[in-house]
């Protein structure tokens, strides 16, 4: 009787196991039709999309042997040639991916004209003379390379098919592309060279409001008490090889709040205890990184402009606390202030009467780096002292230290 009973229970049973199991496949199968492609050309553009960005970060170092060995197959795999090649503007092969390059002569002959005239070059078949009887190079198509209105190099594809309009348009339009990452990798290295130049400008200032002064005070001490003579000349070297060392354009809070200690040393050394400095540091933004030399000039600024005019001097405070996706740096003194209006003057002027350069000069840097959403922003009045804020991204592509 039981196994009368049970028969039809596991029959029941066994019904809902399938249809859960087909409706778990259904879901499934829609779920994997939601993150693939449904057609060819879905299909075809992603995986087109996906080379160029693959060959892209090569490009964005300029054009180079070692860019364009790394570029180069990934291109051939968009033009489906037998061999692809990048020259310079000299018409000197940088790099060959692919077969066939016993044609290395004919292409850079045709790299040489495409250079003198600026127009894509052409060799059929016919004119194809190869003394390897299995070569089946039947076209080879040579366009310009150029960065602002300037060739800079060529491509050139070769291909075993006749070099129809279809392969002359495909190589124009990759080496369009190929223009256009190399343009932005020229705009890359010209703002890199416009940060090296208003560094070496910023360390150019330091040195006569700084130096004089600091070597000044340490003389004074030689006799009277020779040790801190001995220390504060130790700070002085420390504080200048840091100023100016050659390696990177930025450096982290960690290195910049140590020579700003360095400099305070010295600057304490002449004021006494007119000056005073207090660090509020959130120890997890030790390691953010910033432009290099980026809050020295603001400490000097509240020293020089600060506090060297109020009798008694004051006290500098540099904050820096952690908010989340950045770092938010405070230097403030409570000296002299000055009107807001007559410092927007001074900083517009920096560049021909020198006030204020330093502050100017780390606002164009901070703005270069990291867009102009993180400019310095001043709070100042008269009898004020002055405030200023820095807002730091804790992390951004292609800054590093």
């Amino acid at each position: 009787m039981a196994d009368v009973l049970a028969s039809p229970l596991v029959l029941v049973l066994a019904a809902v196991i399938v249809a859960l199991v087909v409706v778990i496949v259904v879901l499934l199968v829609r779920r994997a039709r939601r993150h693939t492609f449904a057609s060819p050309l879905e299909r075809a553009t992603f995986s087109t999309l996906h080379t160029v960005a693959l060959a892209a970060p090569a490009l964005r170092d300029g054009l180079n042997p070692n860019s364009a060995a790394y570029a180069l197959p990934y291109l051939r795999t968009l033009l489906d040639t037998c061999a692809l090649t990048m020259t310079d503007a000299r018409g000197e092969v940088l790099a060959w991916d692919g077969d066939a390059d016993q044609h290395k002569p004919d292409v850079v002959a045709l790299a040489d004209q495409v250079i003198s005239t600026g127009r894509q070059q052409v060799l059929s078949h016919s004119a194809i003379a190869c003394q390897y009887p299995s070569c089946d190079v039947r076209g080879i198509v040579v366009v310009p390379l150029e960065s602002d209105g300037a060739i800079i190099g060529t491509l050139a594809a070769l291909t075993t098919l006749t070099a129809g309009p279809v392969l002359l348009r495909a190589t124009a339009e990759v080496a369009r592309y190929v223009s256009s990452q190399l343009e932005l990798a020229e705009l890359d290295e010209s703002r890199a060279r416009l940060n090296r130049a208003e560094v070496r400008a910023l360390r150019a200032q330091i040195s006569p409001h700084f130096v004089y002064n600091a070597l000044t005070t340490i003389a004074s001490f030689i006799r009277t008490d020779p040790v801190r003579a001995r220390d504060l000349l130790i700070e002085f070297a420390d504080f200048t090889r840091y100023s100016f060392r050659t390696a990177g354009e930025y450096t982290t809070l960690s290195d910049e709040l140590t020579n700003i200690e360095r400099y305070i040393a010295l600057e304490k050394a002449r004021f006494g205890n007119r000056l005073n400095i207090k660090l509020q540091i959130a120890p997890e933004v030790l390691n953010v990184v910033l432009p290099f030399l980026a809050l020295q000039p603001l400490v000097e600024n509240a020293v020089r402009h600060g506090l060297s005019g109020k009798p008694n001097g004051g006290t500098i405070t540099i904050t820096a606390e952690n908010a989340g996706a950045e770092c938010v740096i405070i230097v403030e003194d409570d000296g002299v202030g000055m009107d807001p209006a007559r410092l927007t003057e001074d900083l517009d002027d920096a560049h021909l009467s020198g006030a204020h350069v330093g502050l100017g000069n780390v606002d164009d840097r901070m703005r270069s780096a990291f867009g102009d959403d993180f400019g310095l922003v001043v709070d100042t009045a008269v009898g004020a002292g002055m405030k200023i804020t820095l807002r730091v991204p804790k992390f951004r592509a292609g800054i590093r230290v």
